[in-house]
């Protein structure tokens, strides 16, 4: 799978944008601060519908203009798709082949993306949000189902926590509301954690032997999920609603005076091990940036191996951060196989037969044009 062009209108610091790629590596230099993150965040928003950068969708839009809008062909097998995704003040509309899809989950999937920019190296150290996060929208890549579920999932743990809150504060009394909410929170909570285990024992899969090479067979990556509630991942879906059941009877009180959901998928984290030391608390840096280019690598394959195509790989000013071996090691394991953007100030310093086949592309306030 390859992005064949990109058409930018209102957005960042980009007016209009109309370019072209070749299913190859493109390389996209320029100086700090003209908008070479911004053409690759554009890539992941229109596969996405969302930003690795922000939140909030309002940033996205051009200064003082209504909305945003990217249009992309993404080729996959022998067709190509045109995606659009327009970003206004009142939320997001997306078309596949010209035709509006209700829900963003019908959307997300028709282009896969791998990320990896610098924040990516505090998938180790980073709090647990950041590795959530990871999980979420590696999954939702591969399954429209779990981004609904989750979707489902989160407005109702926002319905719980306001009920809670209310009781919290003496609004309310009758807890007859927050039984209905917890049925409904547990329902879609252990479908959530059930399609967690499953993906990362894939993750597992293809980060151990990517992180034995990488390490020169020298050490042996584990990925452990840490649920917030005792269940496991040879637990029955009805034995995991029984122990959430429970422990929600237990812990109610406790609920109600903090006024918030205290388990549950929002609370969960993953722990990396190296030759059975958390990677966390007891690895070194190197070993941490290499747990983290592991499972970035390991995300390729495995989504190849779910949907039968390669991601696009966007590496966003991360090529600087690795040293020469492990540069070395991620730019032979895309070559040839899996189109690639890299942003980066200068390509001197990074000697490999990969960028010198690159197309290279220049950027400067806010326009970008291919070098010939």
């Amino acid at each position: 799978m390859y992005i064949e062009n990109i058409k930018l209108k209102n957005y960042r610091n980009y007016d209009s944008l109309d370019i072209s790629f070749e299913n190859k590596v493109n390389v996209i230099l320029g100086e700090n601060a003209q908008g070479k993150t911004n053409v690759m965040e554009s890539i992941f928003v229109l596969a996405m519908a969302k930003s690795h950068r922000t939140s909030n969708d309002k940033e996205l839009i051009r200064w003082d203009e209504e909305y945003a809008k990217i249009e992309g062909r993404v080729r996959k097998a022998n067709t190509s798709i045109p995606l659009e995704l327009i970003i206004s003040k009142k939320g997001k509309k997306a078309k596949t082949n010209h035709i509006e899809q209700q829900r963003l989950s019908q959307y997300v999937g028709n282009m896969n993306v791998v990320m990896f920019a610098p924040e990516d190296l505090n998938l180790v150290k980073g709090n647990p949000q950041v590795r959530r996060r990871f999980i979420d929208m590696e999954i939702g890549q591969v399954s429209p189902v779990y981004l609904h579920d989750m979707s489902q999932y989160q407005k109702i743990l926002q319905q719980r926590n306001h009920y809670l809150k209310l009781l919290q504060l003496r609004k309310q009394t009758d807890t007859t509301m927050l039984d209905v909410l917890t049925e409904q929170f547990i329902h879609y909570a252990v479908k959530v954690i059930e399609r967690r285990f499953h993906f990362l024992t894939l993750l597992q899969s293809w980060a151990e032997p990517i992180h034995s090479g990488i390490s020169r067979n020298l050490e042996m990556l584990k990925i452990q999920y840490k649920p917030s509630i005792d269940v496991s991942e040879s637990m029955e879906l009805t034995k995991m609603i029984e122990v959430f059941q429970e422990k929600f009877v237990s812990i109610r009180n406790r609920e109600i005076e903090r006024g918030v959901t205290l388990i549950g998928p929002h609370r969960d984290d993953l722990a990396f091990f190296v030759n059975g030391r958390d990677v966390q608390t007891f690895g070194s840096q190197g070993q941490q940036r290499t747990t983290a280019l592991s499972l970035k690598l390991a995300e390729i394959e495995l989504i190849h191996s779910e949907i039968g195509e390669y991601p696009i790989l966007l590496l966003d000013d991360v090529l600087s951060e690795l040293d020469d071996y492990r540069q070395s090691h991620l730019l032979n394991t895309i070559q040839g196989k899996v189109q690639t953007f890299v942003t980066t100030t200068s390509v001197e310093g990074i000697d490999h037969q990969t960028l010198k086949e690159a197309s290279t592309f220049y950027v400067t306030q806010g326009s970008l044009a291919k070098v010939k």
